[in-house]
């Protein structure tokens, strides 16, 4: 696996660096989202936020400006939240109960941070190595038996490139659909091999189709927070820009989150 896919690795900034608080916001970032609108989002970040002290002191407005295109404001405020932890105690976490005390941090996270910044033996289990899982053992896996399949296959001292080649072959070889199955280097141990029924669908942690954009709510979320990264927008005109027949619950739900301050007649970013 390791022959396989270090000479594969694709060449990714985050994969450039040890620094936790530089592989907390690429982990945040991927969170639903393509690798190719992270890149520019990452480099942009993280030129304005190198440190949780840089971005702890930021207002919340200027992360959630940074962060438009990328959907799913919620993570950017967790983020936000995640560096005034860090810069409170003066250090980054470097174990798995204290990454996970930080706000947004769940478990996938937590060993991500551990096994990529820290080179720590944890074992990581994101869409794409659920999906590896999955097929090899020709299981529909609950969270636990696919954490614990990984933390079965893990060698020790070898965290960080056992977990990005596992996270390549996912996303290049064992892909949701036509996966390359004669290319695999794990093929003559699949238990799936293309053949029958996939074991993936329903695993734990293996990304599902979303819903519709179009019409949804979270569209009309994300056009008043793109109109917001460029001024303050009247309350009452922000049904207009949201298009929806639910502006009036989705723009106070905004606000009830923290995304969003109205401040008199006006709505802006906080």
């Amino acid at each position: 696996m390791l022959g396989w896919g270090l000479t594969r690795l694709r060449e990714l900034p985050w994969r450039e660096t040890r620094d936790p608080w530089a592989v907390l916001v690429s982990e945040v970032m991927l969170q639903q989202t393509q690798v190719a609108r992270v890149v520019p989002k990452w480099l942009a970040f993280m030129h304005d936020f190198p440190d949780p002290a840089v971005c702890a002191s930021a207002p919340l407005g200027d992360v959630l400006r940074l962060w438009h295109g990328l959907g799913y404001p919620r993570r950017a405020r967790n983020l936000h939240e995640a560096a005034k932890v860090v810069a409170a105690a003066g250090a980054f976490p470097a174990d798995l109960d204290g990454l996970l005390a930080l706000p947004g941090v769940g478990a996938y996270t937590a060993r991500a941070v551990l096994a990529f910044a820290f080179e720590s033996d944890a074992a990581v289990v994101d869409t794409n190595i659920a999906r590896v899982l999955a097929r090899v053992h020709g299981l529909t896996m609950t969270a636990r038996q696919a954490q614990s399949a990984a933390d079965a296959w893990l060698p020790v001292g070898d965290s960080w490139a056992w977990n990005q080649c596992l996270m390549e072959l996912g996303a290049t070889v064992c892909r949701p659909a036509n996966p390359g199955c004669a290319e695999c280097p794990l093929a003559d141990r699949c238990a799936w091999r293309g053949s029958g029924t996939d074991p993936a669908p329903g695993t734990a942690g293996v990304s599902r189709p979303q819903a519709r954009f179009e019409g949804s709510e979270r569209q009309a979320r994300g056009r008043l927070m793109a109109a917001l990264t460029g001024g303050a927008v009247r309350a009452d005109d922000a049904p207009g820009v949201m298009a929806h027949r639910a502006a009036g619950r989705l723009a106070e739900s905004l606000c009830a989150e923290g995304l969003v301050v109205l401040d008199g007649e006006w709505l802006r970013l906080p």
